[in-house]
């Protein structure tokens, strides 16, 4: 298997052999997803409307129940407690887990990342023992406190202080904490504060028991949109005193910190908003099937059957991101291990390798998830407005992803100014393949007519084509504004659409070609006609954001050049015909009568 770094999609071809797919689970993969879903339908899912009484308990409860199966220790190490069954393990079950409903996915997500993972990443060996083995088992909850009233995406600006007392032997941490979810139940708190007149922020791990609060006192619940039963409150901390080995990692490495966990956060909320995109259809189309009007069951007519079709297309195609991505962090973890480096380092370095896909899975599948239930909603007609039906609280709920873990606007913008970084430092060849596009503008393109016979011979040449549009895009902007490019955010919103659609779709057809070569062409008719689809949606983002890109930096000649080649780059020589793919997708769905991919 060839390996590819991180970012490095949009300048290289890859081989479907080398993409990682849901088909790809092992056995012991299989399992513990069986034993997951089972876990969720007996445990959450018919719960799903006490989560919405705010019922605080319910998910701490829950919790523990998830530690007594081992679900909060997938990812942890053995040496403290833990599975330590890799990352693309890691992913299944934040994906499995988390769709039944958001109150508990955030919980989940918040104790078994953030919560937990700064302490295994960083922490001393003596942090660890003292530590982790509690958070894997549930017999305690972990909680982040990062975010102030004035320090939200530029975490670095917080105002919370960390002053050494007298003896030497003690921080004392005051200021405000808002928005720490897990607040009401954890015991342990990753707190962010400023050590003097230090540039960067400190990390603490900070004991919290409500017999003894230490100075740290808690806000009350948070009324909030969606994830009712998940506990967020302000932590108010007042004179607290944490012992000087509580520092985690050194003096000013707590922004270090918070940047490279929510790499890891990204890319696992992108799947944790799978299975409730699944779950959604799947309640959507059973609706469909059972709802008649004009004698007619409502999942026979084309507007629903376009609805059905295009939730499904991005699940699937979410689902295919996410999975390649989740297997290139882990082959990099494990490339890193077999060099000798060790498990808190690998893991952090094969994360940060592929820091741009875990932003651009973050944008993505976030925004499936918002696009999935507000369709069902939709379908419902107007029982979906309703708290008696499943979906209202699941469009409510998926409002939250687009926000926490950065902002889908931050994640669009680090996408590509990482991907720049990237190429200034040598890691990625941008501009020579960029250089190239743009001295091809100027060439007569060839009039013979390819042989596109075998499946997805088009497809993926025009996904090469899109990279084209990419890079004459980017490298045009790159050389226009040079250190500048980062004032125009706009532009680079543009260019961040683009790179997030090649990835989804490369990711979509390379997971279908190797099904089909796997299974058969017929068995996939469906998978094909998503990836299709999701290709043909790539296709018309390019042309808008290119076009606007274009408009932005260039005139005169060299827009006219840029436009025919853009118009180049996003030409089919069969262009698909999506009404129909949409159907055959769709007709699948309400046959099973469940999202069945």
């Amino acid at each position: 298997m060839s390996t590819i770094k991180g970012g490095e999609f949009i300048v290289k071809k890859t081989n479907c052999a080398d993409v990682f797919t849901q088909e790809d689970l092992n056995e012991e993969q299989q399992m513990m997803k069986e034993s997951i879903i089972e876990f969720v339908d007996r445990e959450i899912w018919p719960n799903k409307a006490e989560f919405e009484k705010k019922n605080y308990q319910l998910t701490e409860d829950i919790m523990r129940k998830a530690g007594e199966m081992g679900f909060l220790s997938v990812s942890i190490p053995e040496a403290y407690g833990g599975m330590e069954m890799g990352f693309v393990s890691t992913l299944l079950t934040c994906d499995y887990i988390s769709g039944a409903t958001g109150s508990f996915s955030t919980a989940y997500g918040a104790h078994t990342g953030i919560g937990t993972m700064p302490i295994v990443l960083y922490g001393t060996e003596e942090q660890k023992q003292k530590y982790v083995p509690k958070l894997a088992s549930g017999e305690q909850f972990g909680s982040y406190c990062l975010t102030e009233p004035g320090a939200g995406s530029d975490a670095n600006s917080g105002k919370t202080t960390a002053t050494l007392t007298e003896d030497g032997k003690h921080y004392k941490i005051n200021g405000q904490k808002m928005w720490i979810s897990n607040a009401g139940f954890a015991s342990v708190f990753i707190v962010f504060a400023r050590v003097g007149e230090d540039k960067n922020i400190t990390a603490f791990i900070v004991e919290y028991d409500k017999n003894n609060p230490n100075g740290i006192t808690l806000g009350e619940e948070e009324h909030k949109l969606g994830i009712r039963s998940s506990s967020t409150r302000q932590v108010f901390f007042n004179d607290t005193l944490v012992p000087v080995e509580n520092m985690l990692a050194e003096r000013s490495q707590g922004f270090k910190i918070a940047l490279n966990v929510l790499n890891i956060g990204r890319v696992k909320l992108s799947a944790a908003c799978i299975d409730a995109g699944r779950r959604v259809i799947t309640e959507s189309v059973k609706y469909a099937n059972e709802r008649v009007q004009f004698k007619t069951p409502i999942a026979q007519f084309g507007a629903i059957k376009y609805k059905i079709a295009e939730m499904a297309t991005r699940v699937y195609a979410t689902e295919s991101a996410t999975y390649r991505a989740g297997k290139d962090i882990q082959n990099k973890i494990d490339e890193l291990r077999t060099a000798g480096k060790s498990h808190a380092e690998s893991e952090l370095k094969g994360i940060e390798e592929f820091a741009i896909e875990c932003a651009l899975l973050k944008v993505y599948g976030s925004e499936m998830a918002q696009f999935v239930t507000d369709e069902g909603i939709q379908i419902f007609g107007g029982m979906g407005f309703s708290e008696d039906a499943p979906i209202e609280s699941a469009w409510r709920d998926a409002r939250i992803a687009r926000i926490y873990e950065g902002t889908n606007e931050i994640n669009r913008l680090l996408s590509v100014s990482m991907l720049i970084k990237k190429a200034m430092k040598g890691q990625v060849d941008l501009m020579t393949p960029a250089m190239a596009v743009g001295n091809s503008l100027m060439e007569i393109p060839s009039f013979e007519m390819p042989d596109y016979s075998e499946l997805f011979s088009e497809e993926k040449v025009i996904i090469e084509n899109l990279k084209k549009a990419f890079l004459m895009v980017s490298g045009k902007a790159i050389q226009t504004y040079m250190m500048e490019l980062e004032k125009h955010q706009q532009l680079i919103l543009d260019a961040a659409e683009i790179l997030i659609e090649i990835y989804v779709a490369e990711s979509t057809i390379l997971r279908t070609e190797k099904l089909a070569k796997k299974v058969g062409e017929e068995k996939v008719a469906a998978q094909i006609a998503m990836a299709k689809l999701v290709l043909n949606q790539a296709v018309e983002k390019t042309q808008k954001y290119g076009k606007e890109a274009i408009n932005y930096f260039a005139e005169g000649d060299e827009n006219r050049m840029m436009k025919m080649g853009l118009k180049r780059f996003t030409k089919y020589t069969n262009e698909p015909n999506t009404i129909a793919l949409r159907k055959v997708i769709a007709d699948k769905v309400i046959t099973e009568n469940k999202f069945c991919f």
